[in-house]
């Protein structure tokens, strides 16, 4: 069997044909619709020298032309690479010639940054570009337009057969230094995270067309709000089209533009990334007069909810599940947690690991599920092959451990007595002050908890004395003013002492990845440039 993402997006098509597939702002598409977009771009892509393993780089923010551009790559067994619309010059330049493009489909108003590098990039030697409304000059880097290429190009479905050992590629955000291209094999991939296996039982699906004849009895609407260029926004959107769902998006992350469109189309799953999109959800929420009733789940993908950001859910949306996905991009699915109204919601970020979710201590060796124990989490089964051309940077995540393949990408947790894991995060961020460590998860969660903090990251500050001391970077709500004492003493009833911060910085505007996911190179550099708004750092 081809457990192949175009073969699975192929037989949803042949099951549901006439169901809408996409909807973007006012536009929609037929699943039959999508299928014969992809088919044509496929074949302008063959007639201009892309064919199997080579790499399509694609430039945009979500549409239906992104989905079109990925599907129609895995038809060809060509690979679909993202590029983070944020980048600017030296970031596209690494990324062109790492990701080695041999093709790129781009919008419009993204055309002098193409231009600017494609002389950097001299393997790309084809350009296809969306229109978006602007009136960038494309005519310079000899781009052609995307709907004269479909157009000129044949509809039908007449390519060659495909194998579940294709491959797919993920360029990981880059929250350090520049990002990497992570390799997946199609079955390996769709099993970690497109719905080839139940994440809550581990029964792997066992036909390429189950999900295609269950897609016969009726599909869910579902909104992944984050940007289609990282993995769980592709995800979300790639598992509900498998299982004959329709996806919405908007182009770009508006909070007020988010709950129209829920009501619009009566969405029933809402996919974001942690606190920085459901925090100004539910402030537009309650600002803006929606109904929302259509929800019956929320789902944040790739960061957690904090407890205080549950709370506010709940109450507001008491019969809707709320969940916590963990993962990563080498990684994928490893644990949910679920919320509901009656929950304990003074429990710390836990979930339930996944079948093939294990932790491993820092010499390599599984952690034996007692309570207390902690190491890192790490997953087996379906795991990536590793990170593009860079084998070195492979060894340090992909480990042996008695004969089995295990992705250890550097998350931490803790066992619990009830069979759960505490989620304790990053080794990488965690701070070290006076031998104790401190998680900054945990410290974010508990100031975000105050009502005058909209958003918080945590960070290790040097320190004469402690080595490393707590900082924290807030955001504070409109018209709030820092009371640091305040901020402190209750901070103080939800973590221990040690993990209370010493030295805090108020900004405007939290810094984060277009993910959602947080910037802690922002925050530190944010925090070396600037003296900080108040420091206990001598008490």
């Amino acid at each position: 069997m081809a457990f192949n993402i175009a073969d699975l997006l192929e037989h949803a098509v042949d099951a549901v044909p006439d169901r809408t597939a996409v909807l973007c702002g006012d536009r929609r598409i037929s699943y039959a619709g999508l299928d014969e977009r992809a088919n044509r771009l496929a074949h302008h892509l063959a007639a201009n020298g892309v064919g199997k393993g080579d790499h399509i780089g694609v430039y945009s923010r979500n549409s239906i032309e992104m989905i079109e551009t990925m599907y129609a790559a895995y038809k060809l067994r060509a690979i679909a690479i993202n590029v983070n619309y944020r980048y600017v010059h030296g970031e596209l330049r690494y990324l062109f010639t790492n990701a080695d493009l041999v093709a790129l489909v781009h919008e419009r108003q993204y055309s002098d940054r193409v231009a600017a590098v494609l002389p950097e990039a001299p393997d790309v030697k084809h350009v296809v570009v969306i229109e978006d409304g602007s009136d960038a000059d494309f005519g310079r880097h000899g781009g052609v337009s995307y709907e004269t290429a479909l157009a000129g190009a044949s509809g039908g479905r007449d390519f060659g057969e495909r194998s579940s050992d294709d491959r797919y590629i993920l360029y990981t955000g880059g929250t350090t230094g520049y990002p990497k291209g992570v390799v997946w094999r199609h079955e390996d991939v769709w099993r970690a995270l497109g719905g080839g296996i139940d994440f809550v039982t581990g029964e792997y699906v066992t036909d390429e067309w189950a999900l295609a004849e269950q897609a016969k009895q009726g599909g869910m609407v579902r909104f992944p709000v984050a940007p289609l260029i990282h993995g769980a926004a592709q995800w979300a959107a790639f598992g509900a089209l498998f299982a004959g769902g329709t996806v919405v998006f908007t182009p770009q992350f508006d909070p007020h533009e988010v709950w129209r469109e829920i009501d619009r189309h009566g969405v029933q799953v809402l996919t974001v990334v942690g606190d920085a999109m459901a925090r100004p959800l539910i402030d537009a929420y309650h600002s803006g007069g929606y109904d929302g009733s259509s929800l019956v789940a929320v789902s944040s993908h790739a960061a957690l909810f904090s407890q205080a950001v549950k709370r506010q859910y709940l109450d507001t949306f008491p019969n809707v599940v709320l969940t916590d996905a963990i993962g990563s991009s080498e990684s994928g699915f490893t644990g949910i947690g679920m919320m509901s109204k009656e929950a304990d919601h003074s429990a710390g970020p836990r979930v339930n690991f996944g079948s093939d979710a294990v932790l491993i201590d820092d010499d390599g060796n599984r952690v034996e599920p007692a309570p207390g124990a902690v190491g890192r989490i790490g997953r087996r089964g379906n795991v990536p092959l590793g990170y593009y051309k860079d084998p070195t940077k492979s060894e340090t995540i992909f480990v042996e451990i008695g004969g089995v393949r295990y992705v250890v990408p550097g998350d931490y947790a803790r066992y619990e007595d009830d069979g759960t894991v505490t989620l304790l995060g990053r080794g990488s961020q965690c701070v070290n002050t006076g031998g104790e460590k401190v998680f900054p998860e945990e410290v974010e969660g508990a100031l975000k908890s105050h009502p005058d903090v909209f958003d918080a990251l945590v960070i290790g500050v040097d320190d004469e004395r402690l080595g490393q001391r707590v900082g924290a970077i807030l955001e504070l709500r409109p018209g709030a003013t820092l009371d640091p004492a305040a901020v402190r003493d209750h901070v103080r009833t939800e973590i221990a002492g040690y993990k209370v911060p010493r030295s805090v910085w108020v900004v405007d505007t939290i810094g984060r990845l277009a993910s959602g996911k947080p910037d802690y190179t922002w925050a530190a550099r944010h925090a070396a440039e600037n003296p900080p708004t108040a420091d206990a750092s001598q008490a």
